[in-house]
């Protein structure tokens, strides 16, 4: 009987180590969804969207994008946290997802609770004007907005978020008073900078570029190291008038902790074919963005060391939710 009884428990153990494999294997057998933790039409969607439909393809089952806005991305994120981690559910994280431990108290651990599973790409900022601004250049931005201290008014996806450090750390080191105006993502707040209600944003450059060719907006700078071969006449921010200035987006998929590692390589390999893919290349180059590619391991070490460094830009830049 004790033989019967030590005989069952090895074979349970052999199931259970079969079974995460097998179910690898199988994976995915029905729709995924992709949470997106901001509005339609800020770039975490614009990028979101891009990625689904390569890895619907690749992975044989639609990857459905649902938008979770609010709280700076904060109530998509702890639906994503509480939701099964079986693969079905999976998070798109940027930089947001980095910088809002510092500003936000929530129910959830933005790196306990979260397996990175892959990076797609990074991409500057842009300094962009709307057209009836009396401005043709960062010196031209500065001189108005020492002018006109406290006047002019800047939009942003929200407190906290990508546009909002790289605006702060514009103001920071150019020295100058204007006026934060946070919007509930990137999309309501570029409709009120084309409609003229703020007088300049900056913004990610894969959301801004299509405005910018349309003549909605007026590109005065890029926030990279170096000029964006999307806009090769633009001057960097630091070329053009504040020296060392620099800040970039990036964008990447998470999924709930406790997803099967088995799992998360196979998601990692179908986001790493979906970038390979000529076709997604080409969309990121046309935005101004750079693709990524990192494993499951080097991604988590990435957030982890992109939460430390922002969290220190809060800091310093005391930047406070209201």
């Amino acid at each position: 009987m004790a033989n019967f009884r030590l005989l069952s428990i090895a074979l349970a153990g052999l199931f259970l180590g079969l079974t995460a494999p097998i179910q690898a294997q199988e994976y995915p057998t029905k729709a995924i969804r992709l949470i997106v933790p901001f509005p339609p039409g800020g770039s975490n969607d614009v990028v979101a969207r891009m990625v689904a439909q390569q890895l619907s393809e690749n992975l044989g089952q639609p990857v459905v994008v649902d938008n979770r806005a609010g709280a700076g991305g904060t109530i998509g994120t702890e639906t994503a946290s509480q939701s099964a981690p079986d693969g079905y559910t999976l998070l798109a994280i940027s930089l947001a997802h980095a910088v809002n431990p510092w500003l936000y108290k929530t129910r959830y651990d933005s790196l306990k609770s979260f397996d990175p599973i892959a990076i797609f790409a990074t991409g500057p900022n842009v300094l962009v004007v709307h057209p009836d601004l009396p401005v043709n250049s960062v010196q031209d931005l500065l001189k108005l907005a020492k002018e006109r201290p406290g006047k002019l008014l800047y939009a942003t996806a929200g407190v906290g978020s990508f546009q909002h450090l790289g605006a702060e750390l514009f103001k920071l080191m150019a020295k100058i008073n204007t006026v934060h105006v946070p919007y509930k993502g990137g999309g309501p707040a570029m409709v009120d900078l084309m409609g003229g209600h703020v007088q300049y944003q900056l913004g990610s450059l894969i959301q801004t570029t299509p405005h910018i060719r349309s003549g909605k907006l007026k590109a005065l700078a890029t926030g990279g190291s170096k000029r964006n071969p999307i806009l090769p006449d633009v001057p960097t921010v630091s070329e053009a008038g504040v020296p060392g200035y620099e800040a970039n987006n990036w964008w990447g998929i998470a999924a709930p902790a406790g997803t099967p590692p088995a799992i998360i390589e196979k998601l990692n390999s179908a986001v790493a074919a979906s970038l390979n893919a000529e076709r997604l290349r080409k969309a990121f180059a046309a935005e101004g963005a750079e693709v990524l590619q990192m494993t499951p391991a080097e991604f988590s070490r990435f957030v982890a060391d992109e939460t430390a460094k922002w969290g220190k830009v809060v800091k310093e830049a005391d930047i406070k939710l209201n």
